[in-house]
């Protein structure tokens, strides 16, 4: 059994594996919301204060296994009965405030929230306090905490907040769907909706009409999970599942990286177009960028649209980390070329769901693509890419002055300063997780060894330039 970063990740796994169990047997019907008997919990309740709660959240996460609520365009769900167990306090002092005589805490304060008892210690007066948190930063005891959620922690674009009920729920007007507070509620109360069900009826059709051929597309951020097996193990299993042919997500990088350097010399100045959350943010945020961003399509789309038009009638379904694509495929750009897009953890659903050992396997072959391709996977890879695609253009008299940033904070401050003029740069690259894709919030595991791994994979390339990756597909 697959060891995951969190036993969230696994009650998020066994719920996705089950639906996809009975999916492939055609035991789910249109509106199902009853919890298949595979996951029911037992007759002592092991999570919450009680068996009928713990059945209620059971149930919403089934819902939200079949695709959740088509309605709400956001692919981010919050399961409201889940997401109670969170304090909201703000800041608040702690029992380590020792009343010293400095009372820097006080001085801090500009609206006056801050008093003393007599006994000395501090206390926040919340119909005062701003949550500016510069009491807490002066504390020498460091005995002001801040009582935020995790997801509110989590969340750099201040899209969550609190509903009536104390529940948390996103504000889709600032929401870039990047799945932070997905990896960090510990609750799991906070999930993307998955559709996983679509993607078996596309194999499932495929496979008994033969009518169309099923594409799988990888990102190249594949190569740091499934550490259990090998790679060509698990491009094996993908076809076990009914997949024609597995293609990199990293050969579409090859033709981004050499369309977007030409792109950059023509106009001076460009945003990257690759991560959809860092687009997203551009436009929510600093709309007089947005003209800015590159016009190409992202890795994924572009090569799902070579496919599209070179293969008549083919399907393409994504798999790769992150909870953004799934915003993305709904853009009118993008929807003809994607079907269905699918995380690496519902990737492993599914093979358990067929009881597919991928470590049994064959090992299968994957190598459509350069090294530059391969790294667009973590942070700074795009920019090395388009370094190099500026290089074998021969575009030996354009100087690029390149801003890599490592999470959507760093994004923030390099657009805030691009916007002013205090950047002396002409091409910022975004990544809204930190790591860059490898850091995806449906990523199986999470960590600085996946970068090297990414490296490792990219040296293995066989074609060493973009010219020589992209080649074959003129």
């Amino acid at each position: 059994m697959y060891k995951f970063d969190t036993k969230v990740q696994y009650l998020k796994y066994k719920v996705l594996r089950e639906v996809a169990r009975l999916a492939w047997n055609d035991g789910l019907l249109d509106g199902l919301t009853d919890i298949p008997k595979t996951i029911v919990p037992g007759k002592t309740p092991t999570m919450r204060c009680c068996i009928y709660k713990e059945r209620a959240i059971l149930s919403e996460r089934v819902k939200i296994a079949m695709g959740g609520n088509r309605e709400n365009p956001n692919v981010i769900e919050v399961i409201e009965i889940a997401c109670d167990e969170c304090p909201m306090g703000g800041y608040e002092v702690t029992n380590a405030c020792r009343g010293c005589l400095a009372h820097r805490c006080l001085d801090a304060c500009r609206f006056g929230a801050i008093s003393f008892d007599q006994s000395h210690v501090a206390h926040i007066d919340k119909s005062k306090c701003k949550e500016c948190g510069a009491c807490a930063r002066v504390c020498p005891y460091t005995a002001i905490v801040s009582r935020k959620r995790p997801c509110e922690n989590a969340c750099k674009v201040k899209a969550i907040q609190m509903n009536e009920d104390k529940s948390a729920a996103i504000n889709g007007e600032k929401c870039i769907a990047c799945g932070a507070c997905v990896y960090q509620c510990p609750f799991g109360a906070i999930t993307d909706k998955s559709f996983i069900l679509d993607a078996i009826d596309i194999l499932k059709k495929s496979e008994n009409n033969r009518k169309y051929k099923v594409y799988a597309v990888v990102a190249p951020s594949i190569s740091s999970q499934f550490s259990y097996a090998k790679l060509g193990q698990v491009i094996t299993g993908l076809k076990e599942l009914g997949f024609h042919t597995v293609i990199e997500a990293a050969l579409g990088a090859d033709m981004v990286a050499d369309a977007e350097s030409r792109e950059l010399v023509e106009k001076g100045f460009l945003t990257s177009s690759c991560c959809p959350a860092f687009v997203s943010y551009i436009e929510k945020n600093f709309p007089d960028l947005a003209s800015n961003i590159s016009h190409n399509l992202s890795p994924m789309a572009t090569i799902a649209k070579y496919l599209k038009e070179h293969e008549n009638g083919c399907k393409v379904i994504f798999i790769g980390p992150c909870t953004a694509k799934k915003a993305e495929v709904q853009k009118e750009s993008v929807r003809p070329y994607v079907d269905v897009v699918l995380t690496f953890e519902e990737l492993q659903a599914l093979f358990d769901s067929k009881d597919i050992d991928i470590t049994a396997l064959s090992e299968g072959v994957l190598d459509n693509a350069s090294y530059f391709g391969r790294i667009f996977a973590r942070c700074g890879g795009l920019a090395d890419a388009v370094a190099e695609g500026i290089k074998e253009h021969g575009n030996t008299d354009f100087e690029l002055k390149a801003c890599s940033c490592d999470g959507i904070e760093q994004c923030r401050i390099a657009l805030l300063k691009k916007s002013k003029n205090l950047i002396d740069v002409n091409f910022i690259e975004g990544m809204a997780c930190t790591g860059g894709c490898i850091g995806g919030a449906g990523c199986l595991t999470h960590g600085e060894k996946n970068k090297a791994e990414v490296d490792k994979y990219g040296r293995e390339a066989l074609e060493k330039t973009i010219t020589d990756a992209i080649s074959v597909l003129r």
